[in-house]
Formats: C-alpha cells, sequence, structure tokens
C-alpha cells in the first residue's frame, strides 16, 4: 500500500472537527466517527471520520488484531494514513469473570483519517492500493466539512448516583490487612459513580475536551455502546522497537493554575512516592518481559504534573523491544497497566475482584490507536465514560498502600470525579 496525504486550509478546532463528522456520518447513516485528541503520535489530534468498530471477545485475538497491519511504502515522516482504532477492556484479563455490559474489546479499521499536528495544521491522510487513484474527491469533501459551522448538541446526565462512601473505605481497610499480611504491597481500589445519559456520546467528549485539555483523551463510539476517555496517562507507545509506559500514581488536589502549594506536597509525600516506585518497579518488571536485556531504564522519576482538578506524580519507563516481538507479545506483558492494578500484579488482580463491588469495563484497560506507519499508543483508560443506551458509568479510584488513609482515599477519588460530573 502506499499513503497519500493533504495539507488543509482550515482552522476548526478538534472539537468542532468531531461535531461535523458526527453530524456527517448521522446525516448518512454511516458509522460514528472515532477521535484521539490531546497528545497523540506527536500530534494534537487524530479523527477517523466513521470508524466500524466491532466487538472482540477473546484475549487472543484482542491483542493479536493490532498486529494485522498491512506494509506501507514511502511513508511521510510524522504521519499515520490510518490503523486500528480501539479498546481493551479490563475484564479482558480479570481472573474474577462476572457479567458486563460493554464487549471485552473493540477494534475498527480506518484507512483514511484527519490529523492535526503540533503546529495546528490539519493533513488529510490514507491508505490506498498501490495502482488506485488518491481519494482527491474525498480529501475536498473533508476540507469543505470542516469549513462549516459546527453546531453543538445539548447532553443530560440525570439520576447521577454517588456510591457507597462507607463501602469504599471498607475495601480500603481490606486491602491493607492484605498488605499486612504480606500478600501484596500495593492495590489500585476503585468505585463508580452511575446515572442517567441523554443526547449525543460526541458532544460530552466534545464538550469535556475543550473544557479539560486531558493529555490523552480518546472517543469511540458504535452499537455497542460509547466509551469517551479524557485520561491523563500513557499506557504504552510504541514506535520502531522503543517502548515508553508513563504510569501515574500519586494525587492531590488542585485548587487552579496557580496552586502549587500541593504540588510541592505531592513530592514531599513518603506514601505517594513509594506508591509511585513500586508501580515504576512492576512496569519494569512487565517490559523486562519483551525487551532487550539491560535495555530497559527510568528517564524520568516522580515528576509532579498537572491535570483537570488534581496533581499527579509520574515517571516514565523505556525499553528497546527484544527482536521480532511484535505488538500482542507486548501485549500480553503489559496488560492491565500497572497502575490501575497494583504490585504485585496477579494478586493484585485477584483482591480487586474480591473487594470491588461492579465490574470494571473499560475502565482500567486502555484506548488508542495502532498505525502501520507510526506504531502504537495507548491511553490508561481512566477518567472514563462508559455509555450504553441510556446508563452512564464512571469509574474512580486510588493507590491503596499500608500507609493509605480510608478517608482521604474516598476524598482522592471525589477529587478525580470533580472535574468530570455535573
Amino acid at each position: 500500500m502506499r499513503l497519500v496525504r493533504r495539507l488543509l486550509r482550515n482552522s476548526c478546532t478538534p472539537a468542532d472537527a468531531l461535531r461535523l463528522l458526527a453530524e456527517r456520518a448521522n446525516r448518512r447513516g454511516l458509522p460514528a466517527p472515532a477521535a484521539l485528541s490531546g497528545e497523540w503520535f506527536g500530534s494534537r489530534a487524530v479523527l477517523a471520520p466513521t470508524l466500524d468498530s466491532q466487538p472482540v471477545d477473546t484475549v487472543a485475538e484482542a491483542f493479536a488484531i493490532p498486529t494485522r497491519q498491512p506494509v506501507v511504502r514511502d511513508a511521510a515522516p510524522g504521519a499515520l494514513g490510518g490503523g486500528w482504532f480501539g479498546y481493551l477492556g479490563y475484564g479482558l484479563t480479570d481472573p474474577k469473570p462476572r457479567a458486563r455490559v460493554l464487549p471485552p474489546a473493540v477494534w475498527g479499521w480506518a484507512d483514511h483519517l484527519l490529523r492535526l499536528d503540533a503546529a495546528g495544521r490539519w493533513w488529510f491522510e490514507a491508505l490506498i492500493e498501490d495502482q488506485a487513484y488518491a481519494p482527491a474527491q474525498l480529501a475536498d469533501e473533508l476540507e469543505r466539512l470542516l469549513d462549516e459551522p459546527a453546531n453543538p448538541q445539548t447532553w443530560r446526565i440525570s439520576a447521577l448516583r454517588q456510591p457507597s462512601a462507607a463501602r469504599h473505605q471498607q475495601a480500603v481497610r481490606d486491602c491493607q490487612r492484605a498488605i499486612s499480611a504480606g500478600e501484596l504491597f500495593q492495590a489500585n481500589i476503585c468505585t463508580r459513580f452511575d446515572g442517567q445519559f441523554h443526547g449525543a456520546p460526541s458532544e460530552l467528549f466534545a464538550e469535556a475536551t475543550e473544557r479539560l485539555r486531558p493529555a490523552r483523551a480518546g472517543f469511540l463510539s458504535g452499537s455497542w455502546g460509547s466509551v469517551l476517555s479524557l485520561s491523563p496517562e500513557l499506557f504504552l507507545s510504541r514506535h520502531g522497537n522503543v517502548v515508553r509506559s508513563v504510569p501515574i500514581k500519586g494525587t492531590l488536589p488542585r485548587r487552579g493554575p496557580a496552586d502549587e502549594g500541593n504540588a510541592e506536597l505531592l513530592r514531599a509525600s513518603i506514601k505517594d512516592v513509594a506508591e509511585n516506585v513500586m508501580i515504576v518497579d512492576l512496569v519494569r518488571n512487565d517490559l523486562g518481559r519483551v525487551c532487550r536485556t539491560g535495555e530497559v531504564w527510568v528517564p524520568e522519576l516522580l515528576t509532579v504534573r498537572p491535570a483537570p482538578g488534581v496533581w499527579h506524580l509520574q515517571s516514565t519507563v523505556r525499553g528497546e523491544l527484544a527482536p521480532h516481538t511484535d505488538d500482542a507479545e507486548l501485549l500480553r506483558a503489559t496488560f492491565p497497566p500497572g497502575s490501575v492494578t497494583g504490585a504485585p500484579k496477579v494478586r493484585a488482580l485477584e483482591l480487586i475482584g474480591e473487594l470491588e463491588t461492579a465490574p470494571r469495563e473499560v475502565y482500567c484497560g486502555a484506548v488508542g490507536l495502532v498505525s502501520p506507519i507510526a506504531g502504537l499508543e495507548l491511553n490508561v483508560a481512566i477518567r472514563t465514560f462508559e455509555i450504553h443506551e441510556n446508563q452512564l458509568w464512571l469509574g474512580v479510584g486510588g493507590g491503596i498502600t499500608a500507609d493509605s488513609d480510608p478517608a482521604a482515599e474516598w476524598q482522592e477519588c471525589l477529587h478525580k470525579a470533580a472535574p468530570l460530573v455535573p
């Protein structure tokens, strides 16, 4: 195959571009668009104008699909062309099988897309057969579309039910007992809000990304439901044979752009630093299974970063993949993300299944894109709305250590949810 691309003369925002594409898909009876917004592949936004996303039921197939990529000749640096948009749900590898509403995984192939580069320029990109004509007519149509005025739609979340504070704090105490018994060092214990959603999921995502500017936001929708991930966290990037993970552990509220006090407190927190370092060790171990010996390192440790409503403590782990390692092997070694499970991971997964009353759906899994040109990028699916018919869920949680205060852990859940819930 070959890549064709064209620079478009548009200044549309990513949110308005999604609105226009969603309206176009609805008008023509096409599958909904998909969108990545924030920091993806060195770009500010990547949108599939329409995506026929299909449920995937097995772990083997969910991990294998991203490896099914065409060979693309003469690819331009920075381009994507197309690829697999999708999600991997936490339930794929949950050792406690429980009934879930959304599919375990979803993937859809896009042979053309719109990309907003770091300089604010829109590109039309497509992957076509070598002898095929370039899709100039489609590029013209999408260029005209992005010049149209966007019409924001109304949406509403109603009957939103807050989870039980007492139940969550009891789960934290039960987790601490397991830590004291030597079963594990840390586990991520979550709960969730639930309610009803009325309106277009694409509009909720567009408005939320405009307001919150999350670093790793992703939107997928289909007959199976919708996933709107407003995540700040990178689970995995693979560009060539270099792989990177940026786990977030450690959180304090952020009271505004000028608030630096809690940032300093977070960096000095013994509990939060220990929480982060334990997960860094876990991620190093996971990547070590598929990387060359001695080629896993930590170029960034314990950096405080802002996110919507909170400060986070993050670190970066990088590695060089062993020869002939594909994305399926990389995912088998690392999924689900260490920052939303615990250490050691196997016992943390078991304990999460014992203590959490509601099963995680996509939440704590991953959302993203795998391109035959640029590689793989997946977020950690936190700060994520899940919608099926008119039902909505929003999971929240945090890492529990021996030093955790159950009341403070509950407040952390509320701090994380506050920017998202009405």
